[in-house]
């Protein structure tokens, strides 16, 4: 029997624009936006809409933009009908997964993931954290890299699993530094730095996890309509206790992408639609398992395109 995923974006999938076009020509997607404003008290609308790109680049409005981008664009791809077995989402995305499996309203979620982007950028001081991507490398020679950097005083950690070959470290600006040329000496093919505001999904994010516990705590949260794959174990979990732990882990804990992706195939997916802007996952999906079906949705025409793909299918 097949099965469906639906994937959610994280950080750097956003765009001056996203949405736009479709929260303009039809009400109930513009709702999304006007909500966030509201809950935010912020012109959050505004910001998605026409920028500045850098403001939308900072982590406290990138966090709230993409998660109601990717809802808003969610809303208009459900009134197809298609209903998804699994959800997921990269990071930041794993709380648009929850919004969409019904753990948290809207409101909650854009609120939680905006105190999550404060949290993170005031954890570490700007300039001694940094990030990078590390492409043709395996985990395990990654991980020994990072363990001897960090056993030499300069922190530094796997942060992202996203597919074979390519793997994102996170912690010092120092230990970044020292553990890319190391990789490069055990063989990595490259090693590009990111812009990032901080060392994301790395022990130094640890100072920043009570405080998003408090606000997680203060929140209603409900068990998941839908399993949710967790980033931090690249397993499905329903029940919120469970959930609300896994939230707090991911802060300072690898995304475990790949092993997500193989989870839910293993499982019985075999279509992957990506919900929100860009397609940044379905680039790393197709990387995974090339026999998979992959869509990406961010607005009316590539809804439009995905659904009648689906009907032919008769998924």
């Amino acid at each position: 029997m097949s099965k469906i995923a639906f994937v959610f974006p994280g950080q750097g999938s956003q765009t001056v624009g996203m949405g736009k076009d479709l929260a303009e020509k039809y009400p109930e997607v513009m709702s999304y936006f006007k909500k966030a404003d509201e809950s935010l008290k912020v012109p959050l609308s505004q910001l998605i809409f026409e920028g500045p790109k850098e403001d939308l680049t900072l982590t406290i409005n990138t966090q709230p933009a993409l998660l109601t981008t990717s809802l808003a664009v969610l809303s208009f791809f459900q009134n197809s009908g298609v209903k998804p077995d699994f959800v997921a989402g990269h990071s930041l995305g794993e709380y648009t997964a929850l919004v969409a499996a019904g753990v948290m309203s809207f409101e909650e979620g854009v609120y939680a993931v905006r105190k999550r982007g404060e949290f993170m950028e005031n954890a570490v001081p700007n300039g001694e954290g940094s990030m990078a991507a590390v492409l043709g490398l395996d985990r395990v020679k990654l991980a020994a890299v990072t363990e001897e950097v960090t056993n030499g005083g300069n922190p530094v950690a796997l942060a992202n699993l996203n597919c074979p070959g390519q793997i994102v470290i996170s912690g010092s600006k120092k230990g970044i530094e020292d553990a890319g040329a190391k990789a490069k000496e055990a063989g990595a093919k490259r090693v590009l730095p990111l812009e990032v505001s901080g060392p994301f999904h790395s022990p130094l994010m640890k100072p920043a996890s009570g405080q998003l516990r408090e606000v997680l705590d203060g929140i209603d949260m409900k068990d998941a309509e839908v399993p949710v794959v967790a980033n931090v174990s690249a397993e499905p979990v329903t029940s919120a206790a469970e959930i609300k732990d896994k939230l707090i882990e991911q802060l300072y804990s690898p995304v475990l992408w790949e092993d997500s992706v193989q989870k839910m195939i293993e499982l019985g997916v075999d279509t992957f639609i990506e919900i929100g802007p860009g397609k940044v996952l379905s680039g790393l999906i197709k990387k995974i398992d090339k026999t998979v079906k992959i869509f990406s949705v961010s607005d009316e025409e590539s809804s439009l395109a995905v659904i009648d793909a689906l009907k032919e299918e008769k998924l």
